[in-house]
């Protein structure tokens, strides 16, 4: 009998590859999931601005001197159905208007999830107005 020579991998082979790839994973995984907390934080500061800057157009215009809250802002078409939901890239956003004779609102940003793999962010941002300023 004569015996062939057979193409492919050993099963050695094979396991030196995907303990590589495992090595690797476990090296870039943790970089990626620190890349889109960051992003999400990223997100949420410049969510917190186009809030403000709606709810100064909408004092202006539709506000007759007082502010709104997201759903509010969302009907006047001041923001997008995404933001005025109150859930945006991993963080929830909540606008507190003042009752009262004063102009002022309260914003703030807070993670979804704060631990795990699934973490969508570390910091809480908030911010205020009072007045017609923020």
């Amino acid at each position: 009998m004569e015996r062939q020579d057979q193409a492919g991998f050993s099963l050695i082979e094979l396991m030196i590859v995907v303990a590589i790839i495992g090595i690797i994973a476990s090296i870039a995984i943790p970089n990626l999931l620190a890349s889109r907390r960051a992003a999400n934080e990223a997100s949420a500061q410049q969510s917190l601005r186009t809030i403000s800057s709606c709810e100064a157009t909408y004092l202006q215009t539709e506000g007759n001197g007082s502010y709104t809250d997201l759903p509010g802002l969302g009907a006047n078409t001041l923001t997008d159905s995404l933001l005025s939901s109150g859930s945006k890239s991993g963080y929830t956003f909540v606008v507190n208007p003042a009752s009262g004779s004063s102009a002022q609102y309260w914003a703030y940003a807070v993670p979804i999830t704060t631990s795990g793999m699934g973490q969508t962010g570390t910091r809480r941002f908030g911010k205020t107005c009072s007045g017609g300023r923020s």
